[in-house]
């Protein structure tokens, strides 16, 4: 048996922030009963065959899935579980927004079986916040965090944003030791990037904002991963720490190359072989599934070059690494001699043992890199 996961992408958000790539509308709550007829419709039109999956991890991402009526999850859920399996599901995480998750709201999240919460939290500066088109100010992180806690969450994660145009070192360490200082079970640190089409890459091109550098960067995730591990968090991800048995488990579904299922416009998911993504449009998608369509727009298989260059590119993101037996037969040869080419360029930041291959706690710094270079050309 195969473990799976479920991925439901839920596009709607109050503002659209400007560094944010994710597929998302801002202030069209009136079309959400028609999506998630859609929603459930195309679930039900799902021909995936999961006799072989254990499928134990559901996942709503957005988008703000916090903004959501309980009903319409309800209904959701009632529906996954006419279609699939969902005995063996034990994390079902949920994201949500400071200030859009009122603690009533969560209470029935939870009664209905979300047992995870993922919060957008991004920063504890007013101005950062801004400047990120960010809605909520410090004191609503704290407010969701203990409503989520009063409502029973036991798991909760906290992302936050490194890398920010105006944030000293002195004003990251305040943040992360604040957060910290709730003692959330899991939090994920992402550097700020420039991604094609948002307002933050427009800033950038034109001039109007200049990125730290890449020293500086490194400073910062340097000093996160010794805070982190001084406080109990193990990393087991480039950007993700966790307590002990706390990691996401849906998330290592994409980083250890299983299969898991797709819903929602711009949804992407993976049979074990075919990797297929969804129309980016929320009217297109509601349309599509009216019309009784399927709202897919693209589908790949992957080649054994494929599959060997995602095990690669995937695995070094996480402690496990890449099991080298498990490297498609016909370029176990090509990755070997691909490693001994480059170690003595990147010797200093990989462990081979045991037939795996994965990066040091430094090397993770340098992990994209270091996965194009052993890459299969």
């Amino acid at each position: 048996m195969l473990t799976a996961g479920i991925y439901i992408h839920t596009p709607f958000c109050r503002v659209k922030c400007m560094y944010c790539d994710f597929y998302s509308v801002a202030d069209k709550d009136f079309e959400m009963p028609s999506f998630f007829d859609a929603l459930l419709k195309e679930i039900e039109l799902c021909e995936t065959d999961t006799n072989n999956w254990t499928i134990d991890t559901i996942f709503i991402g957005g988008g703000t899935p916090s903004l959501t009526d309980p009903r319409h999850i309800e209904k959701l859920i009632r529906t996954l579980e006419s279609k699939f399996d969902l005995s063996n599901v034990t994390e079902f995480t949920m994201e949500a927004n400071p200030g859009e998750a009122p603690a009533e709201r969560l209470k029935a999240f939870y009664d209905l079986g979300v047992n995870r919460l993922s919060m957008g939290v991004q920063s504890l500066e007013p101005d950062l916040l801004q400047f990120l088109t960010r809605i909520h100010g410090p004191e609503a992180v704290f407010k969701t965090f203990h409503g989520a806690r009063k409502a029973g969450f036991d798991n909760i994660n906290c992302d936050l944003i490194f890398n920010i145009p105006g944030q000293t070192m002195d004003i990251w360490k305040r943040d992360l030791q604040t957060i910290i200082d709730l003692n959330p079970e899991h939090l994920s640190c992402y550097s700020l990037t420039v991604e094609e089409g948002t307002q933050l890459y427009q800033y950038v091109n034109r001039g109007k904002v200049t990125m730290p550098s890449d020293d500086q960067s490194a400073d910062l995730y340097l000093w996160t991963q010794s805070i982190m591990a001084k406080n109990g968090y193990e990393q087991y991800e480039i950007s993700n720490w966790s307590k002990p048995e706390n990691e996401c488990r849906h998330n290592l579904h994409y980083w250890e190359i299983d299969p898991y299922l797709a819903f929602g416009p711009s949804a992407h998911g993976f049979d074990g072989k075919i990797r297929f993504s969804n129309i980016r449009n929320l009217d297109g998608y509601i349309k599509n599934l009216g019309d009784g369509k399927s709202p897919r727009q693209d589908h790949y298989e992957l080649s054994d070059k494929d599959r060997t260059n995602e095990m690669i590119g995937f695995g070094l993101r996480i402690n496990n690494g890449v099991n080298l037996n498990q490297i498609p037969e016909s370029f176990r040869e090509a990755v070997n001699q691909s490693i001994i080419d480059n170690h003595s360029k990147w010797g200093g930041y990989l462990v081979i043992k045991d037939d795996r291959i994965k990066l040091t706690s430094a090397g993770f710094a340098f992990a994209d890199g270091i996965a194009v270079d052993l890459m299969i050309e």
